[in-house]
């Protein structure tokens, strides 16, 4: 069953990048304990939709988010570690901590996992964007299949 608005980040293992290049298993307690944070989720790094619009949105509007009392905004996917760092660097994405989900623990126990095997992508996570105070969800933008509207940064910043 899919998480939902005023439940608690459940507890998971995920990946970033350690500044010696590094896959560092971080937990979901770390990334959200004490702190406001928006956390972005897409189907893979480097698809289209993700690269060309969704990443994009985040890393123009991370100052007005953090205005708006924002500690930190992670973008997540099914993906490891090295592959988001990658894409973290091709996107300028340096105020977002990118997150891998690799083996998907913390997507399969949001309840937003999506199979992608008809498109050669394996499980992967929904696409969706929420907003966490204190590991605690106040507000989740959950996307329709095929859609990009309500989990963009612009939709967000809106809801802060």
């Amino acid at each position: 069953m899919a998480v939902q608005e005023g439940d608690k980040i459940p507890v998971a293992e995920v990946f970033v990048m350690s500044e010696e290049g590094r896959p560092e298993k971080t937990s979901t307690e770390e990334l959200f304990a004490g702190k406001k944070v928006v956390l972005f989720a897409v189907p893979g790094a480097f698809t289209p939709t993700c690269s060309n619009t969704h990443l994009p949105g985040f890393v123009v509007n991370a100052d007005a988010i953090k205005a708006k009392g924002v500690d930190s905004i992670i973008c997540l996917a099914v993906n490891d570690a090295f592959v988001m760092h990658s894409w973290g660097k091709d996107r300028n994405a340096e105020e977002l901590i990118m997150v891998g989900d690799g083996n998907a623990a913390f997507t399969k126990a949001m309840g937003l996992e999506m199979d992608g095997s008809g498109f050669g992508l394996g499980m992967r996570s929904q696409r969706y964007a929420l907003v966490a105070e204190d590991g605690v969800i106040t507000k989740l933008s959950l996307e329709a299949p095929g859609k990009f509207e309500v989990s963009s940064a612009e939709a967000i910043l809106e809801a802060l």
